[in-house]
């Protein structure tokens, strides 16, 4: 009930007055229920309008909603028509063009909309920040598995099979992120150099830098942590590249605070890059919200215009890259304000296997 009341005043600042939910993290957040259906939030109450294979399963996991049964694909849609207020002036996330054109057509008043959304969904409640920490201390374990699972002649997809198989037995699942063929980075010697690199045969070998970056998701939401590993004989460059960027995070999560810029955060990790001469190897932003999405606000890059507020949930990870040889990311997902700021407890040292 906090998380509509919550919407509907976001709603309220941006000249809405109800909501039309059509993703499913967005209409989780509003009802309790994942999946294929549309959430309706008005002053008076919340409607998921769902097909009838999915009926039972909205009634018993939604909360406090109305649930009516609808036939699927497009002739739902003026089923959610007809339940708008025609003088009103309803928001909605539909994503999907061919979608919002039927919408229209019945309920012209509708904008398209994200905002109210994404705003509210910004700072964490209680129950949403439990998941997260859990989720962090999974993950923690999990980079406990690699340094017992790391060795020569293992190759990259095999360690992501041993992590994912460990995730699923703890409730941990595949994010389903669109822009990856798999759930997880593990990027071994020149593989590392590329920072959405995806796993293959290659085998780990002697003086290899491995990055494991982990985004699992937890009871609905996500978290986000990378540690780089070592094999075997390292050369004082690697050694050198590591202490940096742990350098540049350890820097990036002390000044993260309540009423810092964003942006403030991001220059912090790229100054010390940048006066090491690292600078044209950091070839990302600093980092992104969690939650529900893998990515969501706020950003911390230089372009961002938000502020850190308490209880928002973001990543800071610096890393740098040298292009046919190495990387080095070293990320933690932390929740602002509070006295444990970082979720994760894995150490940041150099662990050679």
């Amino acid at each position: 009930m906090q998380r509509r009341h919550n919407l509907l005043q976001e709603a309220q600042k941006c000249g809405y007055d109800s909501l039309v939910a059509f993703t499913p993290e967005n209409l989780y957040y509003m009802t309790g229920f994942w999946g294929e259906a549309v959430g309706i939030l008005t002053q008076n109450d919340t409607t998921i309008v769902v097909p009838e294979l999915e009926s039972d399963r909205a009634k018993a996991e939604s909360q406090d909603c109305i649930v009516q049964s609808s036939e699927r694909g497009a002739r739902l849609i003026p089923q959610v028509s007809s339940l708008l207020d025609k003088k009103g002036s309803p928001c909605t996330d539909c994503p999907d063009y061919a979608t919002m054109k039927i919408l229209l057509k019945d309920a012209p008043n509708v904008t398209h909309d994200t905002k109210p959304f994404l705003n509210t969904r910004m700072i964490k409640d209680n129950t949403e920040i439990r998941r997260l920490r859990q989720a962090s201390r999974i993950i923690d374990g999990l980079f406990d598995t690699c340094t017992a699972s790391i060795r020569p002649g293992r190759t990259e997809l095999e360690l992501q099979a041993i992590l994912m198989s460990e995730a699923i037995k703890q409730n941990m699942f595949d994010t389903g992120y669109p822009s990856t063929l798999n759930p997880l980075i593990v990027a071994s010697g020149p593989n590392s150099a590329l920072p959405h690199a995806q796993p293959t045969r290659r085998k780990f070998r002697d003086g290899d830098m491995v990055t494991v970056d982990i985004t699992l998701r937890y009871n609905g939401y996500i978290s986000d942590a990378t540690r780089t590993f070592g094999i075997g004989h390292i050369s004082k460059k690697a050694k050198e590249v590591y202490d940096l960027v742990k350098e540049s995070q350890m820097c990036g999560l002390k000044e993260a605070a309540p009423d810092v810029l964003c942006s403030t955060i991001d220059q912090t990790c790229r100054d010390v890059i940048d006066e090491a001469g690292y600078g044209e190897y950091f070839i990302h932003s600093t980092g992104h919200g969690i939650g529900l999405d893998v990515h969501e606000s706020p950003t911390i890059s230089k372009y961002s215009d938000y502020t850190l507020q308490d209880r928002m949930a973001v990543t800071v990870e610096p890393g740098i890259y040298i292009p046919k040889r190495f990387g080095v990311r070293i990320e933690d997902s932390i929740m602002i304000g509070g006295r444990q700021k970082s979720m994760h407890k894995f150490t940041k040292d150099l662990i050679i296997i």
